[in-house]
């Protein structure tokens, strides 16, 4: 077992800052003595979902929207969609746009195809990036056979009508 030392220079508070939460009806690490002297109180922590504990963000920004160009060959698109959304959701807009349905739709983002839970930010896309958008051959190959099934006449159709 390692054991780590801290410094307690990085823990400590300045008067002015005790004196600032105590004023605000605060001075235990309470969300309004934290927040009051512009990021001066107490560190506020929070658990994550994976069990990490982590400084508890503030909850004014948002989430970031990015916009991504999405290519299908011969045009493209600029999406606009959270930073923080996945390749399903990013699908479900484009088939607003391309009228192509999610399922029928690959991916593509740094030659690798992306499955529908991945997240954009998790794998690296940022702002004005651009991702391939391909129709799936499979559904592609379908959509033909039953348009072809459609327009073949039948062969005993007679040729002139009375």
């Amino acid at each position: 077992m390692i054991k780590l030392r801290y410094s307690k220079r990085l823990f400590k508070r300045s008067p002015s800052s005790k004196q600032q939460a105590a004023a605000c009806g605060g001075g235990n690490g309470s969300a309004a003595g934290a927040g009051a002297g512009g990021g001066a109180g107490e560190i506020e922590w929070e658990v994550r979902p994976g069990g990490m504990l982590v400084q508890k963000r503030d909850g004014k920004g948002g989430e970031e929207v990015i916009v991504v160009r999405v290519s299908t060959g011969f045009s493209w698109h600029d999406v606009s969609i959270g930073a923080t959304s996945t390749f399903g959701e990013l699908k479900l807009m484009l088939s607003m746009v391309t009228g192509l349905e999610p399922r029928e739709q690959r991916l593509l983002f740094k030659g690798k195809e992306r499955e529908d839970t991945d997240h954009l930010h998790m794998v690296g896309v940022r702002d004005k990036d651009k991702v391939l958008l391909l129709e799936d051959p499979a559904h592609k190959d379908m959509k033909l056979r039953a348009l072809a099934a459609r327009v073949v006449p039948s062969p005993c159709q007679p040729f002139i009508q009375v």
